[in-house]
C-alpha cells in the first residue's frame, strides 16, 4: 500500500549539492478545518514537511518558496554560512517538534533575506497551528500575532491576490487572527468590514465564516465587559 509521504532529490539553492526531502501526497483525508483555515488531515500533517533543510549547508526555506530564492538572497545566505559547522538533519519522518524546529530556521532565513511579508505571514500562521496540535497556547498565540502583523503589511505593500487569498479573505483572516489572539475591538473591525462589504457575497463560505466570527467577538466583548462590572461589584 502506497504510503501518504514519499522521498525526492532537490538540489540546494546555496551549496548546490543533492539532498533528499519528504513530500505529502495530494489525496488526503480531510477532517475538519479551523476557523483560521489551518486543515486537518487523517493521515499526516503536511506542515512537517513544508520547510525544505540542506543537510549539508544548513539553509531552510518553504518549499513552495525554496528554488525562487533571487542571487543576491543567495549570496547574502551563503556569507551568513561561511565558516559556520552545520549539523543538521530533518530527513525521514518528522515529529511535531521538529517541524517547529524547520519552521523557525526558515523563518530567520526568510528575514535575513528580506522575502516578502505574505511570505513571512504563511509560514508564522503555519507555525502557530504546529504550537496548537502541540497545545503551546502562549507560543501559538505569539506565532498568530506575528501572521496577522506580517499580513497587515503585505496588504499595504502587495497586490491581490496575496498567497492565493483575495481581499476579502485576506481581510476576514486578518480579523480572525485579531480574535484568536484577545484583540477583539481589532477583530470586530475586520470582521465587520467583511460582512458589510457586498462583494462578500462572491465568496459565501468566507462570508459565513465572518458572520460566525464576528458573533463569536460580540459574545467575548460582552464577556470581557460583564467581568469588568463584575470585578468591580466585589471590590
Amino acid at each position: 500500500m502506497v504510503g501518504p509521504t514519499y522521498e525526492t532529490e532537490k538540489t540546494c539553492v546555496i551549496c548546490s549539492n543533492s539532498f533528499s526531502v519528504t513530500k505529502v501526497r495530494s489525496r488526503l483525508t480531510l477532517t475538519h478545518q479551523d476557523s483560521d483555515f489551518c486543515t486537518h488531515y487523517k493521515e499526516v500533517n503536511p506542515n512537517y514537511y513544508s520547510i525544505w533543510v540542506c543537510p549539508h549547508c544548513g539553509y531552510a526555506g518553504y518549499d513552495a518558496y525554496f528554488e525562487e530564492l533571487p542571487q543576491s538572497g543567495r549570496d547574502k545566505v551563503a556569507k551568513f554560512l561561511t565558516s559556520r559547522e552545520v549539523n543538521v538533519d530533518f530527513g525521514g519522518t518528522r515529529t511535531c517538534a521538529d517541524a517547529v524546529a524547520t519552521f523557525k530556521l526558515a523563518l530567520f532565513f526568510a528575514s535575513l533575506v528580506h522575502v516578502q511579508d505574505s511570505r513571512i505571514a504563511t509560514m508564522c500562521l503555519r507555525l502557530g497551528w504546529l504550537y496548537r496540535e502541540a497545545e503551546q497556547q502562549d507560543e501559538e498565540k505569539a506565532a498568530l500575532d506575528k501572521a496577522r502583523q506580517y499580513y497587515e503589511q503585505a496588504l499595504l505593500k502587495e497586490r491581490t491576490p496575496i498567497g492565493g487569498m483575495s481581499l476579502i479573505t485576506m481581510e476576514y483572516l486578518i480579523g480572525e487572527l485579531y480574535r484568536l489572539t484577545g484583540k477583539i475591538d481589532e477583530a470586530l473591525s475586520y470582521l465587520s468590514k467583511v460582512v458589510g462589504d457586498r462583494q462578500a457575497k462572491l465568496e459565501p463560505r468566507v462570508l459565513d465564516l465572518a458572520r460566525e466570527a464576528w458573533h463569536k467577538a460580540r459574545d467575548q466583548k460582552k464577556q470581557l465587559k460583564e467581568n469588568v462590572v463584575g470585578g468591580r461589584a466585589d471590590a
